[in-house]
């Protein structure tokens, strides 16, 4: 499974941050983002994001925007955006190697963008969602159904030090 997400344009350093940890979460393997709202060299880290453990295993950078797409030829781009005929999430078939395009947290992914996706997905909701769980929700889609059809396991938290689980307070009882 190669999945890859890609932010256009985001507004604000945390929200590639959450796209980090998504990924992270997920198995995605990298975040790429483009556009200058913010500046990452003037940032000592991003916000709270690296001090997962899984943060290492996510490769991320700032690209141009007309490499969005094309950042790597065997993947399937794929517009997470609300435009009148995209599919809904619940129906839609993941490609076995996606970039998933966010647009920006105030606006639209850009025509030249869309241009080159070659499918188009929205989350059903009441309302949009913002861009930290727009990226959860279609991560976690993506994992669940894969593994339903049997095509890889369900992520474990089993390994993971932290948590009610875990807490010695509660293996004191």
């Amino acid at each position: 499974m190669v999945a890859c997400i890609g932010l256009v344009q985001p507004k604000f350093a945390h929200n590639v941050g959450a796209a980090i940890r998504a990924a992270s979460c997920f198995g995605a393997q990298s975040v790429v983002y483009t556009g200058d709202r913010f500046d990452i060299e003037s940032l000592s880290r991003l916000p709270r994001e690296e001090r997962m453990k899984g943060y290492a295993d996510v490769h991320w950078s700032q690209i141009p925007l007309n490499r969005i797409a094309t950042s790597d030829k065997k993947l399937v781009p794929v517009a997470i955006e609300l435009v009148p005929g995209s599919q809904n999430l619940a129906t839609f078939e993941h490609p076995e190697h996606a970039i998933y395009i966010f647009g920006p947290e105030d606006g639209s992914l850009p025509r030249g963008v869309r241009t080159v996706c070659h499918r188009f997905v929205t989350i059903p909701s009441f309302h949009c969602t913002n861009l930290a769980a727009a990226i959860y929700i279609t991560l976690y889609d993506r994992t669940v159904k894969r593994a339903a059809a049997g095509l890889e396991e369900l992520p474990s938290i089993e390994e993971e030090a932290r948590g009610w689980w875990h807490s010695p307070s509660m293996e004191r009882q």
